[in-house]
């Protein structure tokens, strides 16, 4: 079964690379059309997705992740549309050079081929790699998780009918069904037919991949985003910004988990931490100095530093200096998000410099990490490696180059 989806996939791909924008562009808005047509059956399908979650005793927060309403599935076409309105990467030119001979040696951009996602219960990453793969020229596979299955099969079997409504090849997209975890480690295996895997998820997940995967991976990494509150700190926008960083939607990976707050405004500071966190219920985790300023809040343990809640959990931490404030960000974080509040110019320039994370911020929530909001249309993922891309992975980061050389008759001595 891999074998005919990944033959199927490659077969798609060769003619998915020839393919100009404009006919792209149609399958894309054929596709978002089926999307809309098929509403009714997708969200069908999701309520047995959710009520089958909510059987099984699915935390909240996946939960969330999981579902699909109206007004979240007409987010998502619109992502498709978006994407149509992106400038295509396929074919640009990186440069020319006349050698000494007479050689002209450049290098093109062009689609990876076929991409392999491996991702939880998202079914939006569904639609968004489909999309962003289709538009930057490469087939894709898709393996989600059993716990969106009929999502994602209703919603694959519309994104087929567009392409084919099209007239282009339905198997530039592909959905594995079966669950067996076997066939996941074999979809790991598939150097012939993938040139890519793309993990979405938790630390699990990604960790899992990461270390059974033959196929060359692009880590997307799960997300224990920081923010540090400065002594210079405006405690109205730090408020605001925690309270959007940890509240707006305690699902996704760009959610504030950790907070780090300078030692000298932290009796100020606190209580009115735990006023405007109340408003969501928000539990504490904090050192013991912090829970003696507030005795409501938990005490909490060496484990809490480096977690992901998903939650309406946060952690909350003292310390002395910026500079305390980054080595203890650079121990525990997973290079996602990580923000500083505060109005010193050399506070902000060394938080910049000394953080490492795909996305650094000044005064702003760390729930700005998002394709979209960076202007890429939605995103194929958050990479927190340093190879071949890192943070938001837009249509650029889904291409790669080759050498392309013009030559009137040269031979090498």
């Amino acid at each position: 079964m891999l074998e005919v989806i990944g033959k199927q996939a490659k077969d798609a791909s060769r003619k998915l690379a020839v393919l100009g924008s404009v006919r792209k562009n149609e399958g894309l808005r054929a596709a978002a059309e089926a999307l809309l047509e098929g509403e009714e059956l997708i969200l069908a399908a999701n309520l047995k997705d959710i009520r089958k979650a909510e059987q099984t005793g699915m935390n909240p927060g996946m939960i969330d992740r999981l579902t699909l309403t109206h007004e979240r599935l007409a987010a998502i076409i619109e992502g498709v549309r978006q994407v149509i309105g992106l400038d295509d990467p396929v074919g640009e030119v990186l440069g020319m050079k006349e050698r000494p001979n007479g050689l002209l040696i450049g290098q093109k951009r062009v689609p990876m081929g076929v991409i392999g996602m491996i991702y939880e219960a998202r079914p939006n990453v569904t639609v968004d790699a489909f999309a962003l793969c289709f538009k930057a020229g490469n087939a894709v596979i898709l393996k989600g998780g059993s716990d969106a299955l009929e999502s994602n099969k209703e919603i694959v079997r519309w994104l087929r009918k567009g392409l084919e409504n099209c007239g282009l090849p339905a198997d530039c997209v592909q959905l594995i069904t079966d669950t067996d975890r076997e066939v996941t480690k074999q979809f790991m295996r598939m150097n012939g037919y993938i040139d890519v895997l793309i993990p979405r998820g938790g630390a699990g997940l990604i960790r899992t991949v990461v270390e059974n995967s033959t196929v060359p991976v692009i880590e997307t990494g799960t997300g224990n985003c920081h923010i540090y509150v400065d002594e210079t700190a405006d405690f109205d926008m730090a408020l605001d910004i925690i309270f959007n960083a940890k509240t707006q939607r305690i699902s996704v990976c760009n959610s504030c988990e950790s907070l780090l707050i300078h030692r000298k405004i932290a009796k100020d500071f606190l209580p009115l931490l735990k006023k405007r966190l109340d408003e969501k219920q928000v539990e504490i985790r904090a050192d013991q100095e912090s829970a003696a300023i507030v005795p409501d809040f938990k005490t909490a343990t060496e484990e809490d530093w480096g977690m992901e809640y998903l939650d309406y959990i946060l952690s909350v931490k003292q310390v002395d200096s910026v500079e305390d404030a980054i080595e203890h960000i650079n121990r525990y974080n997973t290079g996602h998000s990580e923000a500083i509040i505060t109005k010193d110019y050399d506070s902000s320039r060394k938080f910049l410099d000394g953080v490492d994370a795909a996305a650094v911020y000044v005064n702003a929530s760390t729930r700005f990490t998002d394709g979209f909001e960076f202007g890429f249309g939605a995103e194929i993922g958050i990479s927190t490696q340093k190879l071949h891309a890192r943070g938001p992975m837009g249509l650029k980061e889904l291409t790669t180059t080759k050498y392309i050389i013009y030559g009137s008759g040269q031979v090498r001595p």
